[in-house]
């Protein structure tokens, strides 16, 4: 029996890294740009990011927040201040030393010697430091608080081995920074923006999460406590796809954002940051993409509809044309999750199996056929993006508007139940070293990605077990999940009494 085409080759189990550049670039989302390490969002890969900003600024608003923007250069002394922080981040600064350029006498450019800055100035990795000091000048009592701030910006951390979407030196994301007065009250908010992460992916993403703490060894440098999700795509690795930070008064410190007590006190504010960023792609990629491109989730799909007129003959095309822009007509008035279904109508002069082709691999969610042939029974022709690309539905045309929000739900709910019966299959508990190792080895050396998937296995709290499982075998404790049980066990490492079980996995 020979092997079922695909339009990704290779596929998904054979070659999981090359699968996941070869979808990037069927569905047309991104490409490396010139600069190494930096990435080119396309206008569907950039679409799909405007759709994850504009509902997530929605929940920030509502949660009240506002937003700002804060510069891209920050002085090194800033980062110095905390100490943590600027040795977290050291490695992958990028410095910005002159101000100007000039031509030598050979003809190219180089940076100028009497424009050297006073002090160099660190391109943004992340924003805590800048902000800090802007919050120090904002703060002066109590009633000064809290300061509850997102902003919606680019950062660049220099990637020594970039990957589109995952890690590029230069990638987009929002920042949310918040001053409080008390510790319970930063606790609250690094919780509830942890929350908003967690429902966002879930419900809008389609993508399941577990939702804990990391071990100090991999907090955010400079926090107090780092919360996050963590989903598992196809390959059975787990990627962070969001973290909120509690940061104590350590920022507070270094920055000076001190206040007025209600007491009449001088005291330092309690801080908090968080955020995603165009990772969430990659993940949305990893976790839901087939050996056929992508399948993107309808809540956040740049086009939830396209609709492709079958025009073989001249003298039909008009009829065929004017009934499939009617019919995006009555789909753009229906709401689907409060927002109105987005249609596109492709009458690209284009071969109708190119064009189907297109949108498969693109991951658009509803596929609709219009031809001369349906014109004359009155139906169309609806293909789901969740199902097989030959898996067709004649519908009425009459009938198709009324039900497709109804449609839309199925799909993001089949994505979501797909995505967390892998997860869930490949999610065990563990109790002895040896079964431990033996689910994170390769079975097949020709493979070194395939593994087991995520470990529930007991920690005694000691790093050095962490970091013997990560020489090892490349395996990082996810999280300390918040709905583990206390239970009495032994650390699957060492032996030594456990009273809790933490998810460790290979990641992104």
């Amino acid at each position: 029996m020979s092997e079922q085409k695909t339009a990704i080759t290779p596929r998904r189990d054979q070659d999981f890294p090359e699968w996941y550049q070869q979808v990037v670039k069927a569905a047309d989302m991104a490409e490396a740009s010139d600069v190494r390490g930096c990435m080119v969002i396309k206008p569907w890969g950039y679409g799909l990011w405007e759709n994850i900003q504009h509902q997530l600024d929605a929940q920030f608003k509502a949660t009240g927040h506002k937003n700002a923007y804060f510069p891209l250069f920050i002085p090194i002394s800033y980062l110095e201040k905390e100490a943590a922080h600027v040795e977290g981040f050291a490695k992958e600064c990028a410095v910005v030393t002159h101000h100007r350029l000039e031509v030598g006498a050979d003809g190219k450019m180089r940076p100028a010697p009497s424009a050297q800055l006073t002090e160099p100035l660190v391109v943004r990795p992340t924003s805590e430091t800048i902000i800090g000091a802007t919050y120090a000048k904002w703060v002066q009592s109590y009633r000064d608080l809290p300061i509850l701030i997102n902003q919606w910006a680019n950062v660049v951390r220099w990637e020594m081995r970039p990957r589109v979407f995952l890690r590029t030196a230069e990638f987009l994301w929002q920042e949310g920074h918040t001053a409080h007065e008390t510790r319970e009250q930063a606790l609250e908010e690094t919780e509830k923006m942890l929350g908003v992460y967690a429902t966002f992916a879930r419900e809008n993403l389609a993508v399941p999460v577990y939702c804990g703490e990391k071990s100090e060894s991999e907090r955010f440098p400079g926090a107090e406590k780092t919360l996050c999700i963590e989903a598992m795509v196809q390959d059975r690795k787990a990627i962070q796809a969001g973290t909120s930070h509690f940061l104590g008064q350590n920022f507070a410190k270094a920055s000076g954002i001190k206040f007025q007590s209600r007491e009449g006190r001088e005291e330092y504010a309690w801080t908090t940051s968080w955020g995603v960023s165009t990772r969430l792609i990659g993940t949305l990629i990893m976790a839901h993409a087939d050996d056929d491109g992508m399948i993107l989730p309808p809540r956040v799909a740049p086009t939830q509809i396209v609709i492709l007129p079958v025009t073989p003959k001249p003298d039909t095309r008009e009829a065929v044309l004017e009934a499939a822009r009617k019919l995006a007509a009555e789909l753009r008035v229906q709401r689907f999750h409060g927002e109105p279904v987005t249609v596109e109508v492709d009458e690209r002069d284009l071969g109708g199996g190119i064009k189907n082709w297109e949108w498969i691999k693109k991951g658009a969610p509803v596929r609709i056929e219009i031809g001369p042939r349906d014109l004359a029974q009155g139906t169309v022709a609806v293909t789901r993006r969740d199902r097989g690309p030959k898996e067709k539905e004649f519908l009425p045309a009459a009938e198709v508007a009324a039900g497709i929000a109804t449609t839309l739900q199925s799909i993001q709910d089949t994505l979501y139940a797909r995505a967390l019966a892998t997860r869930d299959a490949n999610t065990k508990p563990i109790d002895t070293k040896e079964a431990f190792y033996a689910f994170f080895t390769p079975k097949n050396a020709d493979k070194p990605e395939i593994h087991g998937g995520f470990a529930n296995s007991h920690w005694c709290g000691n790093a050095a077990c962490e970091e013997t499982v990560k020489t090892d075998l490349k395996v990082t404790i996810r999280c300390i999940p918040f709905d583990a049980p206390e239970e009495e066990g032994a650390c699957v490492i060492c032996g030594k009494p456990s009273r809790k079980r933490v998810l460790w996995a290979k990641s992104y």
